[in-house]
């Protein structure tokens, strides 16, 4: 069992929760997601971490609850323990296998969209405590969606923050202030970081194209089981087919067919679906 030792909202319908799990907080980097089940008939919810505190013993997981599971797992408090947590999965961020010579000489271009922000984050972190250099754009509909911008702002060298009605900060898309950046201030980037939502990783690539710009792009919200056992989270990157789960979750942005993952994002709408509503009237029902 893994207790929550804290709870926040950070939005409407946004919660960070930081769990007691030494064991994974001590072996956590940047990039990876742990596997959380609420109870013992409880489904796996592949989840990014949004940070780590070795010393602590804890592991910080950000949820927006959309479906029955993430509702159910929202419905608990400081206090209140988790069936299982497990972790850390999947391959960390490559730039945490470089020198920090090599990390110095670098410029990274972090883009978050949404609930994406959380996972930047402790890769932004990582890079600020290595003596690496980052900017982030946080994107957001409108100012109340935004997250994590005063924790993103102590570790980024620059951060900008673009939201679609121009509520806070720039008004327009990322991929609007990426090239605002790059045309109109003068930036240089070496490499682009972008985790969010599927359209807007597409089209950030699609722009960072146009720049000859590395992106990479963090595909966990294809994962379903999170092991590669059930292969829910088939994806084509440069026409070879891999498990974001197993091989990923960050692949080469420019080669992966997004198309293609965004149908298979949308392979479980209707079992989704039912689910919530098998929820909400048992909600309903007390």
């Amino acid at each position: 069992m893994f207790k929550i030792v804290e709870k926040s909202l950070l939005a409407d319908n946004i919660y960070k929760l930081r769990i007691e799990a030494p064991r994974v907080a001590n072996s956590a980097l940047p990039g990876q997601f742990v596997i959380v089940r609420v109870d013992e008939q409880g489904e796996r919810v592949p989840l990014t971490i949004a940070d780590f505190d070795k010393e602590d013993g804890t592991v910080t997981i950000v949820i927006q609850t959309i479906g029955a599971s993430t509702k159910k797992l929202c419905a608990l408090n400081e206090g209140d323990y988790i069936a299982d947590f497990v972790g850390p999965l999947g391959n960390p961020s490559e730039f945490v296998h470089l020198t920090e010579e090599e990390l110095r000489s670098r410029h990274y271009l972090f883009v978050a969209g949404g609930v994406g922000t959380a996972p930047v984050y402790p890769q932004v972190k990582w890079l600020h405590e290595h003596g690496g250099n980052a900017d982030v754009i946080i994107g957001a509909k409108t100012a109340s969606m935004l997250i994590y911008t005063d924790e993103m702002a102590r570790v980024a060298n620059n951060l900008y923050v673009a939201t679609d009605d121009g509520s806070y900060g720039f008004k327009g898309m990322v991929t609007a202030k990426i090239k605002d950046l790059i045309d109109n201030e003068g930036k240089h980037y070496d490499e682009c970081v972008a985790i969010g939502p599927m359209i807007m990783m597409k089209f950030v690539t699609l722009t960072t194209r146009e720049y000859s710009l590395p992106t990479t792009v963090s595909l966990n919200a294809l994962m379903v089981d999170g092991t590669g056992m059930c292969g829910a989270c088939r994806v084509s990157v440069g026409g070879k087919i891999y498990f974001t789960c197993v091989d990923g979750p960050e692949f080469d942005g420019h080669q992966v067919d997004f198309d293609e993952a965004m149908r298979r994002q949308a392979m479980y709408r209707n079992q989704e679906a039912h689910a919530n509503d098998k929820h909400n009237h048992k909600c309903n029902c007390f």
